[in-house]
């Protein structure tokens, strides 16, 4: 048998050894391709993952309103002008909106269904009749998309939508006027709203005497408007969040 010379020896030992360097290369370039997830990114070697934080600990919970000043006396308007029917704040649409499971629930869930309405106006069986949302006349692009998403879901429900604007609210009359008409418009509402809006039903139930829209400011609390320590979250506060493009 023919002995292998030394130099092709060397020289297949070269070739092998530049195929192994060049290969260590590039499983370093393919992993410095790999996008760092935002949790980890920024944050120092001893940090710990999400995944290992303490709920409460990582993120210590402080309690704040539901409403905001504006909502609260929105809230006020609708329960004197209607007195017989039940009013919720802040009541996510996965609360009273269903969709059939033709699709990804949970894609469904990320678009819309976190998405909170201000108020809801419900019969004695917690049945949603309307929906008031409040808006602001200084609202950015963002909000102005998730409202209209939030509206178009709705009426696709077959929800009424009435929209307020925070820097003028109805009066008394008003709200009587507009949800009064639309409530009693609907199917199986029609006695029911009649009979709760007259003056002499809403003193026979015990409801609380309507009073005007000034006084409205008398039931907040002393100080409520300059103290924002317990201001609620902001609606668009997770918006950042969103995966999805807004539709």
């Amino acid at each position: 048998m023919d002995l292998i010379d030394l130099p092709t020896v060397g020289t297949l030992a070269a070739v092998l050894l530049l195929a192994v360097v060049l290969l260590v290369k590039r499983r370093r370039a393919a992993a410095s391709r790999v996008k760092v997830p935002a949790s980890r990114r920024g944050g120092s070697r001893g940090r710990a993952r999400p995944q290992e934080l303490d709920t409460v600990a990582a993120w210590p919970p402080e309690a704040a309103r539901v409403m905001t000043t504006r909502e609260r006396e929105a809230y006020e308007l609708i329960r004197r002008a209607l007195p017989g029917f039940t009013v919720l704040a802040q009541v996510p649409l996965s609360r009273f909106v269903r969709v059939p499971p033709r699709h990804d629930v949970a894609d469904w869930m990320q678009r819309v269904g976190q998405l909170s309405a201000d108020l809801l106006i419900c019969d004695g069986v917690s049945r949603v009749l309307a929906v008031v949302d409040i808006r602001s006349t200084a609202e950015t692009d963002r909000a102005k998309r998730r409202h209209d998403r939030l509206g178009r879901v709705l009426r696709a429900a077959g929800v009424r939508v009435h929209v307020w604007q925070d820097a003028s609210l109805p009066s008394v009359t008003e709200v009587r006027s507009e949800l009064g008409a639309s409530l009693a418009a609907r199917p199986g509402t029609a006695q029911a709203a009649k009979a709760e809006l007259t003056p002499q039903a809403a003193a026979a139930s015990g409801a609380t005497p309507l009073i005007p829209v000034a006084e409205i400011a008398e039931i907040l609390a002393d100080g409520d408007a300059q103290d924002h320590s317990m201001e609620p979250v902001p609606s668009g506060f997770f918006e950042e969040l969103e995966p999805l493009p807004a539709r």
